[in-house]
C-alpha cells in the first residue's frame, strides 16, 4: 500500500529534504505533545510541537517548541515586537494554516507567516514535527526544517 503524503511531505520531497515518517496511535482526548511523544515511544527531548500565536493587531506567528516546554510570552513579544501576544483559538487554526490541532505542522501551512525554531532543537541530530495530520510525525534535520519552514532560530522558552 502507498504511504499518503501530506501537504509538509510533498514539500520536503519537492524540496530534495530527507526525512522519516513516524506512524502512531492518538487519543482525540489528549492531544498534548508529551503525551504523544511518550505513547509513541519517543524522547520527548526530540519532539517539537508547532504553535500558533496572534498578536494585538491579529499578526499571525509560528513557534515550533520542544513538547515540554512553555513559550515565555514575554520572549515572544520581544521577538515579534507585539504589545500582546495569545494563542490562536483552536477554532481558528484550521482556517488560517490549513491544519487542525495535534496535526498542525510548521511546513506547508495555507500562508507563510513569521516561524521560529526554539534553538534547543539544533542541540538534537533529528526532531520530530507534526506532518500535518494528527497520527503522523516527520523526522528530519533541526537545519532542514528550518529551511523547509523558513523559519529563524531564536529563543523563546
Amino acid at each position: 500500500m502507498k504511504e499518503e503524503k501530506t501537504n509538509a511531505m510533498r514539500i520536503l520531497d519537492s524540496m530534495k529534504i530527507p526525512y522519516d515518517v513516524k506512524v502512531y496511535e492518538y487519543d482525540v482526548n489528549n492531544l498534548d505533545a508529551m503525551h504523544l511523544s511518550l505513547s509513541a515511544g519517543l524522547n520527548p527531548d526530540e519532539v517539537f510541537k508547532t504553535i500558533v500565536m496572534i498578536t494585538n493587531t491579529n499578526a499571525l506567528y509560528v513557534f515550533v517548541t520542544p513538547a515540554e516546554a512553555e513559550i515565555s510570552l514575554k520572549k515572544a513579544r520581544n521577538l515579534t515586537g507585539a504589545k500582546e501576544i495569545t494563542l490562536l483559538k483552536t477554532d481558528l487554526l484550521l482556517k488560517y494554516t490549513g491544519y487542525i490541532r495535534g496535526g498542525c505542522s510548521p511546513i506547508g501551512m495555507i500562508r507563510k507567516y513569521p516561524t521560529f525554531i526554539e534553538e534547543t532543537a539544533f542541540l538534537s541530530e533529528k526532531v520530530y514535527v507534526s506532518a500535518g495530520v494528527r497520527g503522523k510525525m516527520i523526522r528530519l534535520s533541526p537545519e532542514d526544517l528550518a529551511r523547509a519552514s523558513g523559519a529563524e532560530t531564536a529563543e523563546f522558552i
